[in-house]
C-alpha cells in the first residue's frame, strides 16, 4: 500500500480522539486496529467486530504503524 493511499484512509484531528490517528470518517484509532492483530484477530474478524471498516482501512492501520516505527528511535 503506497503512503498516498494509506493517508486517503487515516486522519488526525485535534477534535477527534484528542488527536490521535484515527480511521478516516471513524473514530476509531489506529492503535486500536493495530493493537488487535498481535491478540489473533483476523483481518475478518475486526471487521466484523467494527463493522464501519473495511479490508484497507485495516491494512492502512497497519502500514501506518509500520512508517511510524520507521522513525521512532525509543524502547518500551
Amino acid at each position: 500500500m503506497e503512503e498516498k493511499e494509506i493517508m486517503q484512509r487515516i486522519s488526525s484531528d485535534p477534535d477527534i480522539c484528542h488527536g490521535k490517528p484515527c480511521i478516516k470518517g471513524t473514530r476509531i484509532p489506529v492503535y486500536l486496529v493495530v493493537s488487535l492483530v498481535p491478540g489473533g484477530e483476523c483481518f475478518k474478524n475486526i471487521i466484523k467486530d467494527c463493522s464501519s471498516l473495511t479490508p484497507d482501512d485495516v491494512k492502512a492501520a497497519i502500514h501506518y504503524a509500520a512508517k511510524l516505527c520507521e522513525y521512532e528511535a525509543y524502547a518500551i
